[in-house]
């Protein structure tokens, strides 16, 4: 190979590179170089770096490549030089056959700029191929009739090398017999011709051994052989000759195989045998002898392989006729092959973006593709468009180059991916598509804050709850992805009661779940008003907030408290009195009880539980007013013992329960005298209880004393300050608190009584003086000051019994100090 490369004078390599690698531009982005074929692998070809105005380095950087549509690569790119040199070893003949000029054109990408630069570069033949005749022997049969000067056609010698190394001369053996013609035609072939200089002799010498030498014009000279053998036969002196020299005929790429083209006809004026005329196929290399056959009897050229106009739009087919002693004429058959719509248009992607960020404007780059149609004519003109209502568009670059670019701003909460069909269609009839299919993906930007599903949410939480319990779960959503719609939950710092918010409430960060950090009652804590904040993970971070009410519900977790009657705290019992005299219906007393729960919690049933004389006594189911059930009989005992139970309606329901002592007499001295007719006892203790019954009733007096000095220091006073309960809260000075009952704010006067005591020491009988109470309740009106009310008595004393024991007792009643205490309002 390297004899190929050298120049007749001794030159080197490096002359011959820079001789070859000149370069030339024409036209805007358009560069020519030309190049020697058969070069090693990286041979030099141009500085494209150069060419490009860049550096070298920037080949790299910028995304230069080649480009190139259905052919092997035969040019590469060196990134350290920026030069172009050959990828492999290149073939001239086998790219260009025998064209006069043989031009390789590819495009130059430069990415970053979405810039093509055309590249055409010559390959330059070198005389590698010798001249061939396609067969090593040739017999040529002669009349011995034959006169000198006749010319016998040989076969010709191909040589794929074109210029001064294609084939250049013909030279014969040296002979007595026979010399050489060469015969050019226009087009430059040379077609040998065997001259026949003296008559021939069969008899003489019947076979005549020649070689025909073909050699090219190339440096160093190649040629090849073909050894003729020269028969030497009886006369036939005439070729035979074709109708016409050339036959042309003109076919349509997409005929079957086998299809009938045409026929030629050669004539032959000898007779018999010698005029007998066969067909054959000039030996021709390459394809088409595999695509045409001929019929060597009938002269029927038909089809072999299929057509194709986009290899071939012409073939020249050279035939022989040859006689049956072996002369033979030529002719031509040029087939012109016509193009039909059978290729349907090519979309190459020539670069493309995989995502583009939605903030993008109008007009961003996507992907440069390329069309092409292997037809010709209409039927290689190409419309390309983008399929649907897509918003991108398709802008024209350099020759057959399209941009795709977005149309408008993307919104890639709308849409975040697409799914872009590109269609090219040709102009044939009918005309034919290809789609191409690009996926593009939106690029998110933070652009959408969290949005809670609902302006505000109220939850509900029981009283008592346990501590981490879960009371609620907000969540926010956001339309972005990846981490700017990753959420977190956050409560806007506040104080509720003097206490930050965060000892009551906390919130997980990921969940949006609330949980409770204390135990709540519903009688503290009614409701609590929350701020929520959701804050994506984007740059900046975008949040929203929610307004959050949790209320509290309450639970059954108080039982009623019984406010009348109190029970004292002397260890006496509260004493009601229900005269002998009294009809069914009658008014007892209430039961007051309240709870401090809410709702259906607090609401109160009162019923009677016990009784010691069942049916005497009824309890109103929601006032708690304790009423006698039928009219009383002298046979009921004095002392009835009740006890009422105040229950509420929760869910499971509390009670309490209240011990009510009710004295069945028509007035307190009736309960004396009844109490009096019991005998004295007749055990020797009984003194004792004696004793103690005159230290009770001193006691009592002292105390009714001191009440009745304070009521005339009122009554003094009452003109004056006729406001003074009010200004005193409503509790007379000096009166025990324990006499009073508060239901709501009001304090109710129970009672005051006097006793008058006198007793015998070493006597079984005692006398007693029970002045009648006096009573007043700022509840009620005038009219409750005629009413009897309840009497506070010893309960030893109402259950003194024995028969040795005899009572006197006397009464004296203040009435005054009741009128009295009606009129101040007490």
């Amino acid at each position: 190979m390297t004899n190929y490369l050298r120049f007749r004078n001794g030159g080197g390599l490096a002359l011959l590179y820079a001789l070859l690698g000149t370069l030339c531009k024409t036209g805007c982005g358009q560069i020519r170089y030309s190049v020697p074929e058969e070069l090693e692998k990286g041979s030099f070809v141009g500085n494209i770096a150069k060419d490009l105005e860049l550096e070298p380095q920037e080949l790299a950087e910028r995304g230069v490549r080649i480009v190139s549509r259905g052919r092997t690569q035969l040019f590469a790119l060196n990134p350290r030089s920026g030069s172009l040199v050959t990828a492999g070893r290149i073939d001239r003949e086998e790219l260009c056959a025998q064209s006069a000029r043989c031009l390789v054109s590819f495009n130059i990408l430069v990415e970053d700029k979405l810039k093509i630069f055309e590249v055409e570069i010559e390959i330059k033949d070198l005389n590698d191929n010798a001249p061939d005749f396609l067969t090593e022997e040739l017999e040529i049969k002669i009349g011995e009739l034959t006169v000198p000067g006749t010319r016998f056609p040989l076969k010709t010698a191909f040589d794929p090398d074109v210029g001064m190394n294609s084939l250049l001369n013909y030279q014969l053996s040296p002979n007595d017999y026979f010399s050489l013609a060469v015969k050019s035609v226009s087009d430059g072939a040379k077609y040998p011709e065997l001259v026949l200089q003296q008559a021939l002799d069969r008899e003489e010498k019947k076979v005549h051994q020649l070689v025909l030498i073909a050699s090219d014009g190339g440096d160093p000279v190649h040629s090849s052989n073909l050894r003729i053998q020269v028969i030497v036969l009886d006369a036939n002196d005439n070729p035979p000759v074709f109708t016409q020299p050339e036959y042309r005929v003109s076919v349509q790429e997409n005929l079957p195989v086998g299809t009938w083209l045409l026929t030629v006809n050669a004539t032959d004026p000898d007779e018999g045998f010698n005029a007998q005329v066969s067909y054959v196929l000039d030996k021709i290399p390459g394809r088409i002898a595999q695509i045409f056959n001929l019929n060597s009897v009938t002269g029927d050229l038909s089809i072999s392989q299929s057509l194709d106009y986009e290899d071939a739009t012409f073939y020249e087919i050279k035939i022989e006729a040859q006689d049956g002693l072996g002369l033979l004429s030529r002719a031509k058959i040029l087939v012109t092959v016509l193009d039909v719509n059978d290729n349907a248009p090519e979309i190459t992607i020539t670069s493309l973006t995989g995502s583009v960020p939605e903030e993008a404007t109008a007009g961003r780059e996507i992907a440069l593709i390329n069309v092409h149609d292997r037809d010709s004519g209409q039927n290689g003109q190409v419309t390309v468009f983008v399929l649907g209502n897509m918003p991108f568009n398709l802008e024209k670059s350099i020759n057959r180059y399209y941009r795709l670019v977005t149309a408008r701003c993307l919104d890639r909460e709308r849409v975040s991916e697409y799914n872009i069909t590109l269609r090219a269609t040709d102009w044939g009839s009918p005309p034919l598509s290809t789609d191409a299919h690009i996926t593009l993906h939106v690029a998110d930007i933070n652009d959408n804050p969290p949005a809670f599903t609902h302006a505000s949410y109220s939850a509900y939480i029981p009283e008592n709850n346990p501590r981490g319990a879960s009371v609620f779960s907000v969540t926010a959503q956001d339309p972005d992805s990846i981490e700017n719609a990753h959420i977190t939950y956050a409560l806007t710092e506040d104080a509720f009661q003097g206490a930050p918010l965060s000892t009551y409430i906390s919130i997980n960060s990921d969940t949006g779940v609330l949980y409770a950090l204390c135990s709540f009652d519903y009688e503290q804590v009614r409701d609590l008003k929350l701020l929520v904040t959701a804050s994506d993970s984007g740059d900046p971070p975008l949040s929203s907030n929610v307004s959050l009410s949790i209320l509290v519900l309450d639970q059954n977790d108080n039982t009623p408290e019984i406010l009348y009657p109190t029970l004292p705290t002397d260890g006496s019992t509260g004493v009601e009195l229900a005269p002998r005299s009294a009809e069914p219906g009658y008014l007892v007393t209430k039961v007051v009880a309240v709870d401090r729960d809410s709702g259906q919690n607090a609401w109160l049933s009162y019923r009677l539980l016990k009784a010691s004389e069942p049916g005497l006594f009824a309890v109103g189911l929601h006032t708690g007013e304790v009423r006698t059930a039928r009219a009383l009989l002298d046979r009921d005992a004095l002392k009835q013992s009740l006890v009422v139970a105040v229950q509420d309606h929760g869910q499971p329901p509390l009670s309490a329960t209240v011990t009510l002592t009710v004295a069945v007499a028509d007035s307190i001295p009736d309960v004396l005298a009844e109490l009096g007719s019991l005998k004295p006892s007749a055990e020797p203790d009984d003194s004792g209880l004696t004793l103690y019954l005159v230290v009770a009733v001193a006691i009592v007096s002292c105390v009714f004393l001191a009440f009745v000095v304070v009521l005339l220091a009122l009554r003094l006073q009452c003109w004056h300050r006729p406001h003074v309960l009010q200004a005193s809260g409503g509790v007379p000075a000096g009166v025990p608190a324990s006499h009073f009952v508060g239901v709501d704010g009001v304090r109710a006067f129970l009672q005051t009584y006097s006793q008058e005591v006198s007793l015998t020491r070493d006597s079984r009988r005692s006398h007693l003086i029970f002045p009648q109470p006096n009573y007043a309740d700022t509840l009620i009106s005038q009219e409750s000051c005629e009413k009897s009310e309840p009497l506070l008595i010893s309960q030893d004393l109402l259950e003194m019994k024995g028969d040795d024991k005899q009572i006197q007792v006397s009464l004296f009643l203040f009435e005054h100090y009741k009128e009295q205490l009606c009129q101040c309002g007490y």
